[in-house]
């Protein structure tokens, strides 16, 4: 049931978050479902009343995109673009290159032979088509996977399988060609944590963005998705510190893309409990991501708990079936909850000047 507007926060404004991450030169966004938007227009209220930059959670991946081989569905891209545009919100595109949502006519038509013309003509016509629109395109999502075994540490992808590592440098120079002036963002998740696998991930992925810019490779930002945990065995601090710093000194800006706390480890069902310690995690992760001058904007992976991922989405690690997640800033009446206000101050308290 849609929720009536008298439900809806009274935070507008001054108080909004998009005006508190602007004080401190920083974008605040989230990501978008396009029927959402389309049908409930408390949720696109509250889109257009807090963020300054969104992105499609899933509009502009290939599944939404390419109905057929021969044609592009741009109907719901547009209409995030064309929201975007008349409340003044700038808007990143998600994704040009990644080994899921792929379509269906995918693994019988495309081929070794025809792999590369694929890829380069989707980046030029997506790319072409919001060519000037976007603030940031992730170009490539998710190339790097040790435990797959290459010496480089990169994924054995669909693309990795048909075009060999060269995909990478491909994506990202057509990309360019495609539109010059967004900022190119190779986005990674598993980076976050002092734990040996966060390590292991944290280090092919330097490698490989070492090797990009060492080959003149055009790549402006690095996105880092954080999907955290709230109740983790592992903490996070030096290894992420380090690992940003080291983005910094490539000359890359960096973009916390997808943020939300998974709760699925807290061992009490108290709503209130819970809720403290979501916003707690949110605000521990954020002042270490914050203190980083190179950190740009901060991207929520949804708006309410009612449509998190965390709660319909592959997530491998569930164990709460009955509980649904809180992962969010809204909940399922787009009332703030105590993890607005916990992002909403690690913005007041960035230490760092405007960028």
């Amino acid at each position: 049931a849609q929720t009536p507007p008298e439900a809806a926060f009274a935070i507008p404004g001054s108080g909004s978050l998009r005006e508190h991450a602007r004080a401190h030169g920083l974008l605040a966004g989230a990501a978008v479902n396009i029927q959402l938007l389309a049908s409930d227009q408390i949720y696109a209220r509250v889109l257009a009343e807090q963020y300054n930059i969104l992105v499609a959670e899933n509009a502009m991946k290939w599944s939404a995109l390419r109905p057929a081989a021969d044609k592009y569905a741009f109907e719901q891209g547009d209409a995030l673009v064309s929201f975007a545009e008349s409340h003044q919100i700038k808007v990143r595109g998600h994704n040009f290159v990644w080994h899921e949502a792929l379509p269906d006519w995918f693994s019988a038509t495309v081929t070794k032979d025809n792999a590369k013309q694929f890829l380069v003509d989707h980046i030029m016509a997506v790319g072409g088509h919001y060519k000037g629109k976007i603030h940031s395109w992730d170009v490539v999502n998710e190339a790097v996977l040790p435990k797959d075994g290459r010496p480089d540490g990169l994924r054995k992808s669909p693309w990795m399988e048909l075009l060999g590592p060269d995909y990478i440098d491909t994506a990202f120079r057509t990309a360019r060609q495609a539109d010059p002036h967004a900022l190119l963002t190779y986005n990674e998740y598993g980076v976050e944590y002092d734990n040996d696998e966060d390590a292991e991930r944290r280090a092919v992925t330097l490698q490989l963005l070492r090797r990009m810019k060492s080959a003149n490779v055009p790549i402006d930002a690095v996105g880092i998705q954080s999907h955290i945990k709230a109740g983790s065995p592992f903490t996070i601090g030096r290894g992420l510190q380090d690992y940003m710093a080291s983005l910094r000194q490539m000359g890359l800006k960096i973009l916390v893309t997808e943020l939300d706390v998974n709760e699925d480890d807290l061992p009490y069902d108290d709503v209130a409990q819970r809720d403290h310690a979501i916003a707690e995690t949110y605000r521990n992760y954020l002042s270490i991501v914050l203190a980083e001058p190179s950190v740009t904007a901060v991207l929520t992976w949804g708006v309410s708990d009612s449509h998190t991922w965390l709660n319909s989405g592959p997530t491998h690690h569930k164990k709460q079936p009955d509980r649904p997640q809180r992962a969010l800033l809204f909940d399922d009446a787009y009332q703030p909850k105590e993890a607005f206000f916990a992002i909403r101050d690690s913005f007041d308290n960035r230490k760092s000047g405007r960028l």
